[in-house]
């Protein structure tokens, strides 16, 4: 068996939660598209014999018809993780109180959907702070995973922007989306966060490539399979060889839309990446995991943290 470990995880941003970040109407009646992407991909993961961890969305979790969805996630063995109630890309703009309500709000709706207690988090768009830590220690939580150490993301931010709809007031209240140039500094292996009273709560950034720190999560790499097939085959084998040689256990994430096109959600089909089909997002994706696979042993969230805090 291999000793080193990757961990597997997709936050189910949900049709509405797209919808939002972009500043499209009519995001408030809370579309979804979990009866399509659900079974689907579940489906996949079955096919590859993969168990992963889903970040939740307390708000999906709070409506009745998603429920099936869900509950079918933890029904076939895969984990749940929370992923804020709102789906807010400025949770550090919020105060100490607001936070306590945002996490408790969805860690009660995701256990009713699917009686799984939360014991990770993910905020949206990266957003963390040190008071959102400071309620997730408190609340007995295991690992947060907001983290992503890259120095583009103010690029990123610039891009999505000038592809949005939002307005001058929305713009602003993301005005840290995808974070700074000094996330770039931050570490790729997981670590302890240093909280009040001695208190501690790990870390799990997702993974960029060690030294250079450019993301090779799946919506780049299906980017770079649209320009060249064996560029991304070339950029994810470089990835993958620069975590081994520098011990870096990988934590790999996905998104609904890394994995289905315009094809199964046509009103999604303006969104970057959607005019590629679903088919060719999966054999992307059977790729990626192929290839980590032969370097590394596949396992969740939950238990990646159990290893590194071990």
């Amino acid at each position: 068996m291999k000793n080193r470990i990757a961990s597997i995880s997709l936050d189910l941003d949900n049709q509405w939660s797209y919808m939002k970040i972009h500043g499209d109407e009519g995001w408030d009646k809370y579309p979804s598209y979990l009866s399509i992407f659900v079974p689907y991909i579940l489906d996949l993961l079955d096919e590859l014999e993969l168990r992963i961890t889903f970040f939740v969305v307390g708000k999906d979790a709070s409506i009745e018809e998603n429920i099936p969805w869900l509950r079918m996630i933890t029904d076939r063995g895969h984990e749940i993780g929370n992923h804020s109630f709102h789906h807010e890309s400025w949770l550090q703009k919020y105060s100490r109180q607001e936070l306590e309500k945002e996490i408790d709000d969805a860690e009660k709706a995701i256990e009713k959907a699917t009686g799984y207690k939360t014991r990770g988090f993910r905020g949206p768009g990266f957003s963390w702070s040190m008071e959102l830590l400071e309620v997730l220690n408190d609340r007995d939580y295991i690992f947060d995973a907001s983290t992503l150490p890259t120095y583009i993301g103010p690029i990123a931010r610039k891009y999505y922007f000038w592809k949005s709809d939002l307005s001058k007031e929305e713009k602003k209240d993301r005005s840290e989306l995808f974070g700074t140039f000094r996330d770039g500094l931050r570490p790729l292996r997981p670590y302890y966060h240093q909280l009040r009273d001695s208190k501690k709560l790990l870390e799990i950034p997702v993974t960029t490539i060690p030294i250079i720190k450019t993301p090779f999560h799946l919506s780049y790499l299906l980017y770079l399979s649209g320009i060249s097939p064996l560029l991304m085959k070339s950029y994810i084998g470089i990835a993958l060889f620069m975590c081994k040689i520098t011990r870096t256990s990988p934590s790999f994430l996905l998104h609904p839309l890394d994995l289905i096109g315009g094809d199964k959600v046509t009103q999604l089909a303006f969104f970057p990446g959607m005019n590629i089909d679903s088919e060719t997002k999966s054999r992307v994706f059977k790729y990626v995991i192929k290839k980590l696979k032969s370097k590394f042993r596949l396992v969740t969230m939950e238990e990646h943290a159990r290893t590194a805090g071990s």
